[in-house]
């Protein structure tokens, strides 16, 4: 009788063999070159996670940056900015493109350098000489000196708020050429020199003269931080929270709470509770903002316990319209988020002074349920070792769907677990989402390949026309999936993740259309 190990069926043939351990020790698969820097920059944020040390990723990512082509590499500084919508990788992509072609760089920097945050985060990696230099260098001093002069002022003081640099160690670095009076006494104020007052912005004119003395007089436009240490009424707190951007209002709803904007008489308290929830549900404002629909979630799990319902309402209406665009999919859909415990890092890592609450688990729970939200005979398998079976009602929020299956957190990880139990019930699904870390371990150790590939097969015996959808939201750099024309590996936890799972499941888009969407980038 032929060797059965040594003859193995068509079925063991197809699941590839697996060519990487992860970080946990599990069998696991190499990303493509191209496809690991895109992986890297839609989920980094150079943090220390659950399986890996800031360090670590930085490492990383150099590594990567070093095997693809400069134009590729320019493109995903500018993919992941403009659609990833991440902060430091952009900034880090960019600085090695620095050192690397002048000419890509100056086409990529004004594609991710969109604000005053991202000019200080990529002076600020220069500096470190962690992508091979310490000086900023010509093109790139040009390049910062034009983005001061075109700011507008109120770009400039939101600049103006952090440090390591601060605005006015790069101000002072770069040397900028005022291109007018007016921008010469804003950059010598900015950096602490004398000025003649009579000579800046209006907005600054009427700051100072707050500071000065606020009694009596309006509350100046400049940016929210620039004005928390100032001695404010309840009337001033009101007019911030009306006037605020979506963001700064999302942030500070405890702040308002504490400093009285919901509290006073029948009609104060009415009037300005109604207007705060205005500002969250506004679609307009909302689309502006790009904002993650985790942010949402952290908003919302940080309420004060007094918080007016109506507030609270208003964040449910707003995480439904930051998720309008999650498609209705064709035929049945599985969607499995990671429960495990690896996936209790916070998303962007831990960064000291500046760790989100919102972990991996968070973020799987939430894709999980805006899925179910707009696919109401979907079924959601969250997962650890095994699966747990959690009852949701798809016309429940998206809040409150997302908080039972985070409820769930815990164990070890076992990523074909919903797959084995989908091999189990004979279930024979057109599409199946799994949103990991893909740090996967437990399970059984048979074979050469993956849990998830040997389980894909058997799955594909019944339905040979699924797909699969593996969203990796942790920059650890290997997939359990293999991408091929029936698996589609994408990373990152915007709202452009959606798009690219309906185009796959649509055939509007091939496993190597991610790639292809950031070669597809037109520079400046």
């Amino acid at each position: 009788m032929a060797n059965k190990m040594l003859f193995a069926s068509l079925r063991g043939r197809l699941a590839k063999k697996a060519d990487a351990r992860n970080l946990a020790g599990g069998r696991a698969y190499l990303y493509e070159d191209r496809q690991k820097l895109a992986q890297l920059a839609a989920t980094g944020s150079i943090g220390d996670l659950f399986y890996q040390s800031a360090e670590m990723e930085l490492d990383q990512v150099l590594a990567a940056t070093e095997s693809v082509p400069d134009d590729f590499l320019a493109r995903t500084a500018v993919y992941a900015r403009q659609k990833g919508h991440m902060k430091d990788l952009p900034a880090l992509l960019l600085a090695v493109l620095a050192s690397r072609d002048t000419g890509l760089f100056a086409q990529a920097f004004p594609m991710v350098v969109t604000d005053g945050k991202m000019l200080r985060n990529f002076v600020q990696i220069m500096r470190s000489g962690q992508t091979g230099r310490r000086s900023l260098g010509t093109r790139p001093k040009a390049l910062v000196r034009a983005w001061l002069n075109t700011a507008s002022t109120y770009q400039l003081l939101q600049a103006s708020i952090g440090n390591d640099p601060s605005l006015a160690d790069v101000i002072k670095m770069v040397h900028p050429k005022p291109r007018d009076e007016e921008r010469e006494a804003l950059f010598a104020w900015l950096i602490g020199k004398p000025c003649d007052v009579e000579k800046l912005p209006v907005e600054v004119r009427d700051y100072v003269a707050f500071k000065e003395n606020p009694k009596g007089r309006r509350v100046p436009d400049v940016p929210f931080q620039m004005l928390t240490h100032l001695p404010l009424t309840r009337e001033d707190w009101t007019a911030l929270a009306e006037r605020g951007s979506w963001t700064m209002v999302r942030m500070n709803l405890n702040t308002f709470l504490r400093h009285g904007v919901f509290e006073g008489g029948r009609f104060f308290k009415a009037k300005a509770v109604g207007m705060v929830a205005d500002i969250l549900r506004d679609p307009k404002r909302i689309r502006k903002a790009r904002v993650f629909p985790y942010q949402l979630l952290t908003a919302y799990q940080a309420l004060s316990g007094e918080m007016p319902a109506e507030i609270r309402e208003a964040l449910h209406d707003a995480m439904e319209i930051s998720v309008a665009n999650v498609p209705a999919f064709k035929g049945q859909v599985v969607v499995c988020p990671d429960v495990s415990g690896s996936m209790v890092s916070p998303v962007t890592g831990y960064r000291k002074g500046a760790t989100t609450v919102t972990r991996c688990v968070d973020v799987a729970a939430l894709i999980s349920a805006a899925v179910l939200r707009r696919n109401r005979g979907a079924t959601v398998l969250p997962f650890e070792v095994d699966v747990r079976e959690v009852k949701l009602t798809a016309r429940d929020t998206i809040l409150t769907n997302a908080q039972k299956l985070i409820e769930q957190w815990g164990g070890g990880t076992n990523c074909a677990a919903p797959l084995i139990w989908l091999n189990r019930k004979g279930r024979a699904p057109d599409l199946v989402i799994l949103v990991s870390d893909n740090q996967s371990w437990a399970g059984l150790h048979r074979g050469a390949s993956t849990g998830v590939m040997r389980e894909w097969e058997k799955l594909k015996r019944r339905n040979p026309d699924a797909k699969l959808v593996c969203i990796d939201i942790a920059p650890y750099g290997t997939a359990q999936a293999v991408s091929r024309p029936d698996i589609l590996n994408v990373g990152g936890f915007s709202d452009a993740v959606f798009d690219q799972v309906a185009a796959f499941a649509e055939d509007r888009m091939n496993a190597d259309q991610w790639v292809g969407e950031i070669e597809a980038i037109e520079l400046t």
